[in-house]
């Protein structure tokens, strides 16, 4: 007897493997291996999700009106070219199902969120993994990787787990080289921790040109990753698309109700980059003390690079931190084997790592 089977490709699709949250044997673990907030979430956020274990019956808003009035007002949208969602990812996945199909192209660059090529794969579209340079985009290459079939290009601004960011110049110059069929996706999950004075989040692309979506997290500067909220600005059109392939209530009730409460409360946000800021080159000087390669990071979280020599690579840095009841983040996956992402946590969190990689690297300097 023949059983049910999936449709050609689905089981072909690689597993999306998070962060590590626990050491078998150790109660209690520092976990900086997800790029969560260092300071948590807003009090407002906390206090707006609270009361509505009374209310558990009934469904939320199917549109999500009031969060992205919330959000409208603060980032000086239009409301109407707002989508709200389950995390960032289902913006993703609805743009793949909108405007990707069997035999078309999604480029993303080599070391890009892993999302995008399984959400690509899921459509039945071919992932295609352009290289960057120095572990940051590279506008020509991406360009040179279109073809007739591309039908979607996602650029997360700051990357993750590089942590290198694109100035806006050069995502014009992006947009303006490709044909006006392309979705360009910007992936802003980071945006608000950039410094950079050159950098535009994608919002002044996606309010002027029909053909450009960004696309924001709440699991990041936050704090809400436990609640699964996300959103995307862009043309009429595309979002109108989305809207039809999105479920219906596919954003809880407590997930609106504590994000318009974090989105309005700037000043918990200002506080967050300002810890981000301080402790990122608190960590940068530490480990680069220690001999270790680490470039600038555009995001909550740092990539130091580890010698290849036994006793000191980034795999025994990793079970060595283990040991010490340290979680951080392998990026094998990414194509990143001697590497480390380690994410911004509180002073307690930092401390801890930052001693316990000097242990490590004393130790087998020896």
């Amino acid at each position: 007897m023949a059983l049910p089977q999936p449709r050609p490709g689905v089981m072909s699709i690689p597993l999306y493997e998070a962060g590590k949250s626990s050491i078998k044997g150790t109660a209690r673990v520092i976990k900086l291996s997800s790029n969560e907030a260092a300071l948590g979430a807003s009090p407002h956020a906390m206090a707006a999700y609270g009361p509505l274990a009374e209310t558990l019956y009934r469904y939320p808003l199917g549109d999500s009106h009031e969060l992205r009035t919330a959000i409208a007002e603060v980032h000086g949208l239009d409301v109407a070219r707002i989508i709200c969602g389950c995390g960032s990812d289902e913006m993703f996945a609805l743009l793949c199902r909108a405007y990707a199909g069997p035999g078309d192209e999604v480029i993303h660059t080599e070391h890009a969120f892993a999302i995008f090529a399984i959400y690509a794969r899921s459509v039945g579209a071919i992932p295609v993994a352009v290289k960057e340079k120095n572990l940051t985009a590279d506008v020509d290459t991406i360009l040179a990787a279109v073809t007739p079939n591309t039908k979607l290009v996602f650029l997360a601004n700051p990357n993750n787990p590089t942590g290198t960011c694109v100035p806006a110049a050069d995502i014009v110059r992006l947009r303006d080289g490709l044909r006006e069929d392309i979705v360009l996706v910007l992936d802003g999950a980071y945006a608000e921790f950039v410094e950079a004075p050159d950098y535009d989040g994608g919002f002044m692309l996606a309010r002027t040109t029909p053909n450009t979506v960004a696309t924001r997290t709440f699991s990041k500067i936050y704090g809400l990753a436990a609640l699964r909220l996300g959103w995307a600005y862009g043309p009429a059109a595309i979002i109108g698309a989305m809207e039809r392939l999105r479920a219906p209530f596919n954003v809880t009730k407590a997930a609106q109700a504590a994000g318009v409460a974090a989105v309005r409360d700037q000043a918990h946000i200002a506080k967050a980059k300002a810890h981000n800021i301080k402790w990122k080159q608190i960590a940068l000087q530490r480990l680069r003390g220690l001999g270790l390669q680490v470039a600038d990071s555009a995001g909550n979280f740092i990539l130091p690079e580890f010698p290849t020599t036994k006793g000191r690579t980034a795999a025994e840095a990793d079970a060595f931190l283990q040991t010490k009841g340290l979680i951080v983040r392998r990026v094998d996956g990414y194509g990143l084997p001697n590497h480390l992402r380690i994410t911004i946590g509180n002073e307690e969190e930092m401390t801890a790592v930052l001693d316990a990689l000097a242990a490590f690297m004393e130790s087998r300097h020896g």
